[in-house]
Formats: structure tokens, sequence, C-alpha cells
């Protein structure tokens, strides 16, 4: 499984461009990708995917964390483009989508075979949890939800081992013990205090990152 990221408050590819938001393209075994999040402007999110080689005509599945601007406002040009694509929104989400395939994610639920969301949790923002060889890695938008929340959700699906996108202002650091991959984005406050911690468990993060699994 492959994870890029394609729109991040920093950049790790020249030409790429910076924005405050997130979204990254999951790529498994199925036919087609996986969008997690859109970023807050659909230039940037475009212009990243071009320069990344992704087409978002070929995107099968989109993934919406929550409902703030900066990780849904590429979502109407993605789907302006691309009439194919299903969506999986937490349930406190209120736009709807006519004729589009919908699915309002309350509790866990399975995205694909090896592709699973935490659900809604705290009534507001999901993540998913990826089975990978080497255990659960998670994906989260901004964290607004408890991270013990996140990774206890998370870790229904198997033994954890990583987690990346937006931590916000969490501080907790000790329930990152015990994960072998820690990569901060986005909104995260603390990512150097993460970095100094867990050392070269660490990646940066950035557009054009690519974290193979």
């Amino acid at each position: 499984m492959k994870i890029t990221i394609v729109y991040d408050n920093e950049v790790r590819e020249v030409g790429l461009r910076q924005g405050w938001g997130f979204s990254a393209l999951i790529e498994d075994t199925a036919a087609s990708p996986l969008l997690f999040d859109t970023g807050a402007d659909s230039p940037t999110l475009l212009h990243n995917m071009k320069e990344l080689n992704i087409d978002p005509k070929d995107i099968g599945i989109i993934v919406i964390s929550h409902a703030h601007e900066d990780h849904t406002g590429g979502l109407s040009e993605i789907l302006r483009m691309n009439g194919i694509a299903e969506l999986y929104l937490p349930s406190s989400f209120s736009r709807a989508f006519p004729g589009r395939k919908v699915t309002m994610v309350k509790g866990p639920v399975q995205i694909r075979e090896d592709i699973f969301s935490t659900g809604e949790l705290e009534g507001i923002e999901q993540s998913l949890a990826l089975k990978v060889d080497k255990g659960i890695f998670v994906l989260t938008g901004c964290a607004h939800p408890a991270m013990e929340s996140i990774l206890g959700a998370a870790a229904r699906f198997g033994e954890l081992y990583g987690i990346a996108g937006g931590f916000h202002g969490f501080c907790d650091f000790k329930v990152f013990n015990g994960l072998s991959l820690i990569c901060p984005c986005h909104c995260t406050t603390y990512k150097q205090e993460i970095r100094d911690l867990f050392g070269d468990k660490t990646l940066e993060c950035g557009a054009g990152l690519v974290i193979e699994l």
C-alpha cells in the first residue's frame, strides 16, 4: 500500500504548492485509488495532482475526515471532474450530493478489503485504519477527537504500526509509545517535540511525501 501526501502546509518536492489543509492519496491492490480529504482549495490540490501524475478521473473513492474547509475545499471541483467516485462522509456532514453514491459514516465501517473507517468519533471526525503487513497504519485529518480515541478505534482492526496526518494540539505523547512510524502533518502543533522524542521513527511530512507500507 502506498500513501502520497497531495496537500499539506509544507512541501517535500520542488514544483508543488503548500496550503493550510490536508489531502492524501492511497493506492492499494484495488484498480482505483482512494483520496482522503481534498485540501483547502482546488487550484492547489489540482496543481499538485498534476505534478504528481495523479488523474482526478481515476479516483474511485473519496473519504472526508470532517467537514472543515481545510479538508473539503477541493471536493466540489474533484466531483465535477470525476463522475464515478463514491463518497464516505462523517454523519455530521450536512451537504447533499444528488446522484452520487454516498455512505454516511457513524460507526466503524469497512471501505475496502484492507481499508477501514474508525467511524465518526466524538461527533466530528473519522480516521482511516489501513491494514498492512506490519500492522495497522492510521491516517487522520486533524485529530479533533482525543488521540486515545482514534488509536483505540483503529486498534480494533489489529496491532497498531504507525500514524500520519494532522494531530492538532495533541501533546500526550506517551500514547505513541510502541508505534514504529509517526508522521505529523498539517495542523500538528508540536511537530518538533515529536521529532525530538521519537527520532528516526518520525517522518517529515509535506506535499510529495510517499509512504510505502
